[in-house]
């Protein structure tokens, strides 16, 4: 999925946060080597394993203003329900390895909740269209 999305989705990450479970975190290392993020901007946070919508809510708002853009790795049922609240589209699961991207308009990550989201893509491992 990390090469996937960096050759087909031109996207630019600066940080990663992400549940420090073996898989997660695991995961979190494979798109930081893709794009190239250093290691002291993989922001481990124990909160996101077994995660509710707050913490997921808590690790965004307290992401640093220096980064723009910043992929989350956790698990669910936690990122499904998560990821539902973000916009106006559903999805049923986040399969393993699933990416549910969103741009949003923002000067500060602690406005986050607040400010309006636009949903970018939804994109999974076996999704071959």
């Amino acid at each position: 999925m990390a090469k996937r999305l960096n050759k087909e989705k031109n996207i630019e990450l600066d940080a990663i946060v992400s549940s420090p479970a073996k898989r997660a975190f695991a995961t979190a290392k494979f798109f930081a080597d893709e794009f190239d993020i250093k290691k002291k901007h993989i922001i481990e946070k124990p909160e996101l394993y077994e995660a509710t919508i707050e913490n997921f809510y808590d690790a965004v708002i307290n992401i640093d203003d220096e980064y723009d853009s910043v992929a989350l790795f956790s698990h669910n049922p936690g990122i499904t329900a998560f990821a539902n609240q973000l916009t106006n589209v559903h999805v049923d699961d986040m399969p393993t390895c699933a990416v549910f991207a969103l741009h949003i308009k923002t000067n500060s990550w602690k406005d986050f909740r607040i400010d309006e989201k636009e949903f970018w893509f939804f994109d999974y491992p076996k999704n071959f269209s």
